[in-house]
């Protein structure tokens, strides 16, 4: 039986350093510290940080001379603003990368042009870039939305930073028959493509792969829709309790994946929770490949 774990699983830059921020920020005051939201997307870690006095809200009247520090996804300027009218101190915990396509989006917007954003419009990431775009970007998360788009003289597209690289490609190939001047900014982040791209090989040369990491979590959800079209033993994870020993039947390689807020931890417990039921199943000889 043979264990692997895919590349890049576990935390990416920008969840590190949100969470050093926020626990940084809570030492330093010494009381309790809010975050606007989630500070990122799994729940087993934003329980831990309410252990440690690290609580999300979304209410601004909980912020009254209070600290408050900005979740990993961005806000929009109108929340920013609200935010340092109101609280006492303001931490922006953006990620770097998902700042850097807020500022293109900002540029982008100022120019006489249409403006797509390739992402889910639910998701907070997406509703900052709305904001900073000054509510003008159109957002579009399925080949038939771009598809029902009409011919247009001058666009731009770009995409979430947890966006399947896939559809970005597919939709991009829409766009460019539908307009004569395209402006095309990869912004996924490169942690993601290589997450995406382990995770797709992976899934070609094992038996079953389990997805680690939280249900709202945008680029999770994206590693599992991308093994599951290749591998059709794919399940989707939040901890290792919920591996059950049918899921391993005749299987002789297992692979495992994580997000980029799937703790390292969770990623051990699943490889531990799979080599019990393996040898409670007689399996005597078990190796675990990790990513170089």
């Amino acid at each position: 039986m043979e264990i692997v774990i895919a590349r890049e699983s576990g935390f990416c830059y920008g969840v590190k350093r949100a969470l050093h921020l926020a626990r940084e920020t809570r030492r330093q005051e010494n009381s309790t510290v809010y975050t606007w939201g989630e500070l990122i997307h799994n729940p087993t870690v934003i329980q831990e940080l309410e252990k440690e006095g690290i609580i999300p809200t979304e209410n601004i009247d909980n912020l009254k001379e209070k600290t408050v520090v900005i979740r990993s996804h961005g806000v929009s300027p109108e929340i920013y603003n609200l935010l340092e009218k109101k609280a006492k101190k303001v931490i922006d915990a953006t990620c770097p990368i998902v700042k850097k396509i807020q500022k293109l989006t900002s540029r982008l917007a100022q120019q006489n042009l249409e403006l797509i954003i390739v992402g889910n419009p639910n998701h907070p990431e997406i509703k900052a870039l709305l904001g900073t775009s000054g509510g003008r970007a159109v957002i579009i998360d399925k080949e038939s939305q771009a598809q029902a788009l009409p011919f247009s003289r001058r666009r731009a597209v770009l995409a979430q930073s947890t966006q399947d690289r896939e559809l970005f490609s597919r939709i991009v190939a829409l766009l460019v028959d539908k307009t004569q001047e395209l402006r095309v900014y990869n912004t996924i982040c490169r942690s993601t493509q290589i997450r995406q791209q382990s995770t797709s090989e992976l899934a070609s040369r094992v038996d079953v792969l389990f997805i680690i990491g939280g249900i709202s979590s945008s680029n999770t959800n994206k590693l599992y829709e991308i093994s599951k079209r290749i591998q059709p033993r794919t399940y989707f994870i939040e901890k290792a309790e919920q591996i059950r020993p049918e899921m391993l039947l005749g299987v002789k390689k297992i692979g495992i994946s994580g997000g980029a807020s799937t703790p390292p931890e969770a990623i051990q417990e699943a490889v531990a929770k799979i080599k019990n039921i393996c040898q409670e199943s007689g399996y005597e000889e078990i190796t675990v490949q990790c990513p170089r």
